[in-house]
């Protein structure tokens, strides 16, 4: 009897091990269940390095302190292929929970009703919203009374400026061009007088892509400095008694002449129409043009500038005025004070993320969410100096510094943290030696820059938008204009603006001039 009661006893415990083996499993299988996962679709802060690598400490983070399983997603690097790819989405109603978008495509969203308001979140997110969402930012995403946007700094102001090989005119024996007609005579000898002394005839006196957007007028901004030079930089003259579509302007046609000439006497790469951003800046890394307007940090950021000194150690990029017109005006082009929106889709909302959202962007705020976005693992990526800001000086392996190739993909969501404080632009833009021994650093070029001149259009991004109809018309118009296919004399012009006004110019402009004057953007 004992011994049955013992085989008894033994199948029992047997058993309830048994049961308690699923029951453990299931438990785990809950807890892991019980992750938010959220998506994002982000802006990277340099698009020629890598995402972050999938063992990234900000995963495990996130997953173990928010209970938040992120998911990232870079955006194209072309502010028109962003905005594609976006409003794709959204038409399928299959946008992320959280994305970046700019402006233009947010409020068409906004329309279609597949972006959440936000409202609710600022309170959840105290120390970030104290930080980044001004009175101002929240009025930038405010449609109809409610904010659909967390709207933190943009971009940098005048944070662009026209560049020239300095070793291509020294070599040449030419100073720096002023004048349009200075500029063109330079841009003959980088073209035809072989500038790099490499003995063949593979280099262009200027180099650009077409980068649009409603505020940089139909070529965009990489031409828009000559554009300046004849006053009508951007789409917009949004002074009070000039306002007005700078395409209806007498001098618009006189801009497009000068860039027609540079397209016909081949100065211009003629790759400009079909190069995206990243194929760009691969060739003026490879000694393709020796000038071109560009961005300082893309231009002189370490990591950034290396593939060019590698190619060319003795090769100098400098700053130079923009070129000035036959009546003296002079412009890199347009600027005004922007916001970077970060989106929350209604169907992220429906699913009740958005307290999981505002708990991601509240650490990102802390200190710890901060430096890690900001510059990566203390001691690994960068350490700090003796006043407290990071630096890649000090570090074990070099390699792995956040100015450098290898760590710059540990900081590519730097976009959603930085605040553009002077100890912010210090860490970021730090001086290092090239490889022939010059100090150079992206913050000086940076300030450089903004001493130049420059058209404000504070506003012009929130003017009505011309349907695409119209959009398209106005773009395509140019660019046949300036490749040949239309014929460019005064005639062909004026007949192109006024079927440009028909389609529907003239009146997007009286109503842009009347929501310009409602709401005070009159300069």
């Amino acid at each position: 009897m004992n011994k049955h009661l013992r085989i008894l006893v033994g199948l029992a415990l047997c058993l309830m091990m048994a049961l308690s083996l699923p029951a453990q499993g299931t438990k785990e299988q809950a807890q892991k269940q019980e992750l938010i996962p959220i998506t994002m679709w982000y802006g990277a802060l340099m698009t020629e390095a890598g995402p972050p690598p999938a063992d990234w400490v900000v995963y495990d983070i996130v997953r173990e302190k928010l209970g938040i399983e992120l998911s990232l997603t870079a955006l194209p690097s072309s502010e028109g292929d962003q905005d594609v790819k976006v409003q794709a989405a959204g038409a399928a109603n299959n946008l992320p929970d959280v994305f970046m978008i700019r402006r233009t495509p947010w409020l068409r969203l906004v329309k279609q009703g597949v972006i959440a308001d936000v409202d609710d979140m600022y309170p959840l997110m105290p120390k970030r919203t104290e930080e980044m969402y001004t009175p101002g930012s929240r009025a930038y995403t405010t449609y109809n009374g409610k904010s659909y946007g967390l709207a933190s700094p943009g971009a940098i102001i005048k944070n662009e400026g026209v560049v020239i090989r300095k070793d291509w005119l020294d070599r040449l024996g030419l100073a720096a061009p002023k004048t349009t007609e200075e500029f063109l005579n330079v841009m003959r000898a980088f073209t035809f007088n072989d500038p790099d002394g490499n003995g063949k005839n593979d280099t262009y006196g200027y180099g650009a892509f077409l980068e649009i957007n409603p505020r940089e007028e139909g070529l965009g901004r990489r031409l828009d400095p000559f554009f300046g030079a004849f006053g009508v930089a951007g789409t917009w003259n949004m002074s009070k008694d000039n306002f007005g579509l700078n395409i209806r302007k007498p001098a618009y046609y006189d801009a497009l002449a000068f860039v027609k000439q540079m397209v016909d006497e081949r100065l211009i790469d003629p790759n400009w129409l079909s190069y995206r951003k990243d194929d760009f800046r691969a060739a003026w890394k490879q000694g393709r043009f020796g000038i071109m307007r560009e961005q300082n940090g893309a231009l002189a950021m370490e990591a950034n500038y290396k593939p060019f000194d590698m190619n060319f150690p003795d090769g100098q990029w400098m700053v130079i005025d923009p070129p000035m017109g036959p009546e003296g005006k002079s412009s890199v082009g347009v600027y005004s004070v922007t916001y970077r929106i970060t989106a929350i889709s209604a169907k992220a909302a429906k699913e009740g993320k958005k307290e999981a959202i505002a708990r991601l962007f509240e650490w990102m705020s802390s200190d710890e969410g901060y430096y890690l976005l900001g510059w990566g693992v203390e001691g690994v990526n960068y350490t700090f100096d003796k006043d407290g800001i990071p630096t890649a000086a000090g570090i074990p392996n070099a390699e792995l510094a956040y100015t450098q190739p290898k760590g710059r993909p540990v900081i590519q969501l730097a976009n959603l943290i930085y605040r553009y404080t002077d100890a912010e632009l210090k860490a970021t833009f730090p001086t290092y030696k090239t490889a022939n021994g010059r100090s150079q650093s992206a913050l000086d070029i940076l300030r450089d820059y903004q001493t130049r001149s420059w058209t404000e259009d504070t506003g012009a991004d929130t003017l009505p938008l011309p349907n695409d109809d119209l959009k398209r018309f106005y773009e395509q118009g140019v660019a046949e204009f300036i490749t040949g296919r239309r014929v460019l004399n005064q005639a062909n012009w004026k007949a192109f603006v006024a079927d440009f006004d028909r389609l529907g110019g003239k009146a997007w402009e009286d109503e842009a001039r009347a929501y310009a004057q409602e709401n005070g953007l009159l300069l």
